[in-house]
């Protein structure tokens, strides 16, 4: 989502590179730079105009240490303000109430609510242990309804069924008794999509707020819907006092400029983003973090998280002694780790987490990554023998021409994967031998700063 702001900023900063301390006149550039940069990425002016006059005001007073080179210590100021920006702390749901806890989602049409709750569902569901119920109040769209009976049925919550015909507060009235009923700890109201000057439609929305007395009202956001989707969830705030904020879509082409301009214009947390079409993708925001990415430091932490979640604790211990041993890194590892990169949404879901240097071309590194290829590739290491899994290099001719032909693919691809294998091989060899710290060469502004590590 960020991947133009970040290249914009990173070569702000390294604007400054050779330069002995930040004076005014040195800043004056880079700071422009940021002004386009963030503009570009469609923040609202006023909250541009804040941010730079922060930077400019801690910069000018700052003093570089001598571990630090200016543009080090631009990058550590900008990242103190992007997080101040985004929030300063990540904003957990609260369940400290008498259950059901009632989750409200409101929002512009099509910003994605009714996704959003079956994978708000899921993830309460899995990580935090709830039963939870799903409810549509959406009388002006019944695909809707059938659209969250459905989710409900994947994701493995309870329902309570509605129809088009219903006032939408009653159906809540109904909600409430069936969630207590059911002993559900948790029951998320789906609410009708509507604009924010349409009348008729707050007014049914407030009316559903008021019957239901959520004790989270998430605005969900479009991530690509610009200024007009903000001044929208200031407007839904005014009525129906947000508690937070769900931005959605952000895998995609998304300038990110909603995500720096909602929370300071509505002053309310960043919950949740929403970052691929697969029901568990959906994110923890973390100001920190996000702050981290979009100056392209990556966030590893986040990768951890997810990896903890959805990768094979015990596979991964069993490679790590494995490597450890000194024994090599044979086909049946590379699909495992294949198999791991699909189930967390392909290589580009992992790219934006890790601190790549700027110059690195990340479209090809994704083109490479693209999820079809990688359950090719998988398909090609099924056809081989275990035999020549372990022991790659016992693959000749003839062999390759069987491989191929069993997994429908050609002798090139066999070749490729063959290839692709060795230099994951020679990878690991170095990896363990401490060659992560390389990876963290030729970042924004010379380096990380100290305490970025």
């Amino acid at each position: 989502m960020f991947e133009n702001l970040s290249g914009r900023l990173s070569d702000a900063a390294r604007n400054l590179t050779g330069k002995g301390r930040l004076t005014e006149a040195n800043i004056k550039d880079t700071l422009r730079e940021v002004r386009l940069a963030l503009l570009e990425a469609d923040v609202a002016l006023p909250v541009v105009k804040t941010f730079i006059e922060r930077i400019r005001e801690r910069a000018l007073g700052e003093e570089v240490g001598k571990s630090l080179t200016p543009g080090q210590a631009l990058v550590k100021i900008i990242h103190a303000e992007l997080v101040s920006i985004l929030g300063s702390e990540s904003a957990p749901l609260n369940f400290r109430a008498q259950p059901p806890v009632i989750i409200l989602l409101a929002g512009l049409q099509g910003a994605g609510k009714t996704t959003t709750a079956a994978k708000l569902a899921k993830r309460l569901i899995e990580r935090d242990k709830k039963k939870v119920m799903l409810v549509s109040v959406d009388v002006h769209r019944p695909a809707a309804i059938l659209q969250l009976q459905t989710l409900a049925g994947e994701v493995g919550a309870l329902h309570c069924g509605s129809d088009a015909s219903e006032n939408p507060v009653n159906i809540v009235d109904r909600a409430l008794e069936e969630a207590q009923r059911s002993f559900a700890d948790v029951l998320i109201v789906d609410t009708a999509g509507r604009l924010h000057v349409d009348a008729d439609m707050m007014q049914e929305v407030v009316a559903v707020h008021a019957r239901a007395k959520p004790h989270e009202t998430l605005f969900v956001i479009d991530s690509m819907a610009g200024q007009d989707a903000v001044n929208a969830a200031s407007a839904f705030n005014d009525s129906l006092a947000l508690t937070g904020v769900v931005i959605t879509k952000a895998d995609g082409d998304a300038k990110g400029g909603v995500a720096l301009s909602v929370r300071e214009v509505t002053g309310k947390p960043i919950r949740f983003m929403g970052v691929g079409e697969k029901l568990d993708a959906l994110e923890a925001f973390h100001p920190d973090r996000m702050a981290s990415r979009i100056l392209g430091m990556g966030d590893v932490l986040s990768l951890v998280e997810e990896i903890e979640q959805k990768v094979g604790k015990d596979k991964s211990e069993k490679l790590a002694k494995k490597l450890k041993k000194g024994r090599g890194f044979d086909l049946s590892d590379l699909r495992d780790q294949l198999e791991q990169m699909v189930s967390m949404g392909g290589l580009a879901s992992m790219l934006e987490k890790l601190p790549l240097p700027g110059k690195v071309n990340k479209a090809a590194i994704q083109e490479v990554g693209n999820e079809m290829k990688i359950r090719r590739q998988i398909a090609i290491i099924n056809s081989m023998t275990p035999g020549e899994r372990r022991f790659p290099k016992i693959i000749n001719g003839s062999r390759k021409k069987r491989i191929a032909r069993g997994a429908g693919q050609q002798i090139q691809d066999v070749n490729r994967l063959l290839k692709q294998h060795l230099q994951m091989e020679k990878m690991m060899k170095k990896m363990s031998r401490g060659g992560m710290k390389k990876m963290m060469r030729g970042m924004p502004g010379g380096g990380l700063p100290p305490g970025f590590g």
